[in-house]
């Protein structure tokens, strides 16, 4: 048990710090209103795990250390939904309510077809 939590403690650092920085790289090239760098982090991370769960789950079986560092650690830590949420609640209270509904149904079907494209990406390598 140990084990598997400082895997996903080590995976976990590397996702946040991950976040930090592509967020915060969108963010420095987009300077709107529309919370970009969190969208962009959301759709990689929901891709990165329909890969990862196929590969790792479904074609090599794998449970344990791997599971831990990348589905877990890594990619619980890198997705924002936490941030989603209070970007989304803070747009409604600025009174951008047109900005707050794309940014919600950008955020929930793009990462969901993501997801999917992930899954089929990886079922057929």
């Amino acid at each position: 048990m140990m084990h598997s939590l400082l895997w996903v403690a080590l995976g976990g650092a590397l996702g946040a710090i991950s976040r930090f920085l592509l967020g915060n790289g969108v963010h420095a090239l987009y300077k709107g209103a529309f919370p970009l760098g969190t969208l962009a982090v959301n759709v990689l991370g929901s891709l990165c795990i329909g890969i990862l769960y196929v590969v790792l789950v479904e074609k090599l079986s794998m449970t344990g250390q791997w599971r831990h560092i990348t589905m877990v650690g890594f990619l619980g830590a890198f997705t924002t939904f936490s941030t989603f949420s209070l970007e989304s609640v803070e747009l409604l209270e600025k009174g951008h309510y047109s900005l707050a509904l794309a940014y919600v149904g950008a955020s929930v079907l793009v990462c969901l077809l993501a997801t999917w494209g992930g899954l089929s990406i990886a079922r057929h390598w």
